[in-house]
């Protein structure tokens, strides 16, 4: 009996952190994969999915190439610009990039006839919210051009497929971090903003120390708590999103959060790259107390229980421990590794 062939799956931004990893694990599971990037930073990842489409979303002809060329079927939506602090100095090109991209995908989509996206939303859609966990009916109110973006486009895609027959799932990750060594791949950014990262070149001796931004928040240890979540966990949610459309078990519109629903604090995140680092043999570091950063929430933490619901999604590799193992071993590995975007 021969097994019917799976679709093939349209990749954007499928170059960066989450998009990367999402594709390599397509691929294992027998998915034929197109990427589409345009690489804004100059680069190709290692381990990079092929074929690969080096374009930007506003090229509508290399679109259409690719959806007709390679008979794509559905589509996971990477393709963004993602910094919040460089998103307030420059608005009018995260706007142009994620929003104006985003449309230019769906008319692509509509002209082809392709009804089935899921969409790499995140959490700053809630801004600063003061809930313990943060559940997918909470107020949208972002507090970055970023965040907002990525609201505008959950809008568009409710319409769309209100209007035009669009199945879409939009997903709601939290801090993504961790890495997958096995394939080179991992979390590396220009410049890096990210906690994780910024800990282990502290500790690698890249980094003279590490900041701790605010030291009395209104949590046990005084700093800020977040969810972080290991981007093979999110991989694995998005496909699952995907087959879900492609089952037919979804339809319509639906945004679902991705975390653990546990949180670790930033001293947290220090003590675990710490004991890692010195298991591995590398120096401490020192940590610096700085002020507080204007904006930034005690807690964000996900109320993720739809994703088990509707999706039968849990987290595997997300206990902090494995995280930092994940990303630390990438470091080490794959020193020379050029840096993804998202």
């Amino acid at each position: 009996m021969t097994t019917p062939s799976r679709p093939t799956i349209l990749v954007t931004g499928g170059a960066g952190f989450i998009g990367s990893h999402t594709a390599h694990q397509l691929r294992a599971r027998g998915y034929p994969v197109v990427v589409f990037d345009r690489l804004s930073n100059a680069s190709c990842p290692a381990g990079l999915v092929e074929p690969f489409v080096r374009a930007d979303l506003s090229d509508a002809n290399a679109l259409d190439a690719a959806i007709t060329d390679h008979q794509v079927q559905a589509v996971i939506h990477f393709a963004a610009s993602i910094e919040v602090g460089e998103s307030v100095r420059d608005p009018l090109s995260y706007y142009q990039n994620n929003v104006a991209g985003s449309l230019a995908l769906l008319a692509a989509m509509q002209r082809h006839g392709l009804c089935h996206l899921v969409f790499s939303s995140t959490a700053a859609v809630y801004g600063n919210t003061s809930v313990p966990l943060i559940p997918e009916n909470a107020p949208l109110a972002p507090t970055s051009p970023y965040g907002q973006s990525k609201a505008t486009v959950e809008r568009i895609l409710a319409d769309q497929t209100a209007a035009a027959g669009l199945n879409a799932t939009a997903l709601r990750y939290f801090n993504a971090a961790g890495a997958a060594p096995e394939w080179a791949l991992g979390e590396r950014h220009q410049p890096e903003t990210h906690l994780i990262p910024l800990v282990i070149q502290a500790a690698r001796g890249q980094r003279d120390h590490i900041a701790v931004f605010g030291q009395d928040y209104p949590t046990p240890d005084g700093t800020c708590i977040r969810d972080y979540i290991h981007v093979k966990d999110l991989a694995e949610a998005h496909i699952l999103a995907l087959e879900a459309l492609l089952e037919g078990r979804h339809d319509g519109y639906r945004a679902l959060n991705l975390g653990t629903g546990q949180g670790a604090s930033v001293r947290q995140v220090i003590d675990a790259v710490r004991s890692e680092a010195l298991h591995r043999g590398d120096r401490d570091f020192p940590v610096k107390d700085e002020a507080r950063r204007p904006g930034d929430p005690a807690r964000l933490v996900a109320d993720a229980s739809a994703a088990l619901v509707e999706l039968g999604w849990r987290p595997r590799y997300s206990d902090l421990a494995s995280i930092v193992s994940d990303a630390y071993r990438f470091f080490a590995e794959a020193p020379d590794k050029a840096p993804n975007k998202a």
